[in-house]
């Protein structure tokens, strides 16, 4: 059985409400139903928080006994070293996830602190994108076993 850790950071708890032409009208919550639904051989857990040091501590709590992180660090994509070294410090992937396209945006969020330690990163394919993530280390867990 894979244990996927899903760790959202800033804003991410106004998804649904949250210029909705952006991030889409649907909230975390309700999504996350859906993927715990398409994926019943996952133990799903999950971490939204507003504070940087919350986003570290679930990375650095996730490297015991998971199969992978997906990983939506919002803002912090683009300003936290703290972050980045959290997943350069642990053993367990990282997948890195955003619902927009940062590089089709402004040039502040064309950066990535976190890209350079992760296995992969999925951007601009809304909602779906955690799918694909949480798909992949399903599927690698599959192989594992």
């Amino acid at each position: 059985m894979c244990k996927i850790m899903i760790i959202n950071g800033p804003n991410l708890n106004l998804l649904g409400s949250r210029q909705p032409e952006i991030y889409g009208s649907q909230g975390f919550d309700a999504y996350l139903s859906e993927l715990r639904d398409k994926y019943p051989n996952c133990e799903l857990h999950y971490l939204q928080s507003n504070h940087e040091g919350d986003l570290v501590e679930a990375i650095q709590a996730a490297n015991e006994g998971f199969s992978g992180i997906v990983l939506n660090p919002a803002a912090y994509t683009h300003t936290s070293v703290a972050i980045a070294d959290a997943i350069l410090a642990i053993q367990t992937p990282v997948i890195e996830v955003h619902i927009s396209n940062p590089k089709a945006r402004e040039p502040f969020r064309h950066v990535s602190y976190v890209e350079a330690y992760v296995i992969g990163t999925i951007s601009g394919l809304g909602l779906k994108g955690y799918e694909l993530a949480v798909g992949f280390f399903a599927e690698e867990g599959r192989k594992g076993s």
